[in-house]
């Protein structure tokens, strides 16, 4: 049975049941086959099952991210669509993957600067995980990217800023910490109450590296 007859625009459900528990099970099953029909349908004709597509793929991610890891290039496309749900639903993906596949998402790693630069918030929170998650797998990434880590954190909305400082914090090391201790301590001023002490976490956590 195809896997698409079980995907909440198949059903005629309007909720992301169907395609969480789908999900979940071929992520138990290791069903690699099955997400190998998913990738293929990400260019479906039909809008929604695409949209399906894509959520039960990086539901699957976040369960077992090696199954989907060989759609690193099909979610890379996806950033390119005029579909904001297929933008972000592709950078959550990526999200999920990026500590396996660093190295082919660093071949793209303009693409996913401009797009997390210029994206939603839900593409933005995973664009600043991925671009994160890479930077810290070596210092190559690292001077291409860090950069705009920290050029991202002096530019995001206030409230938005001890969010992203957390994404960012797993790429900062003991060459690095200096500069985003300047780009956070600068802001704090800006910040509300709550805010700042959440950002304060952060900072301790960079100083304590």
């Amino acid at each position: 049975m195809s896997v698409l007859n079980r995907l909440a625009s198949a059903l005629g459900r309007g909720d992301e049941a169907p395609n969480e528990a789908l999900a979940q099970e071929i992520a138990e099953r290791s069903d690699a086959e099955a997400v190998r029909e998913l990738l293929a349908h990400l260019s479906d004709k039909n809008k929604e099952i695409r949209s399906d597509c894509i959520k039960v793929l990086y539901e699957v991610g976040t369960r077992k991210p090696k199954l989907i890891a060989d759609g690193v290039g099909d979610f890379i496309q996806l950033l390119g669509s005029r579909n904001n749900r297929l933008v972000w639903g592709g950078m959550t993906a990526l999200g999920a993957i990026a500590h396996l596949r660093a190295a082919e998402i660093f071949r793209q790693i303009d693409v996913i600067m401009k797009t997390t630069d210029e994206g939603s918030v839900i593409t933005q929170d995973w664009g600043v995980w991925v671009l994160a998650t890479v930077s810290a797998q070596n210092t190559t990434y690292e001077q291409r990217i860090f950069r705009f880590l920290l050029s991202f954190l002096r530019g995001c909305p206030p409230k938005d800023l001890p969010r992203h400082a957390e994404s960012v914090l797993v790429a900062a090391n003991t060459a690095n910490r200096h500069d985003l201790l300047n780009v956070l301590e600068a802001r704090k001023a800006a910040l509300k109450d709550a805010q700042r002490k959440r950002l304060e976490q952060v900072i301790r956590k960079v100083r304590a590296l």
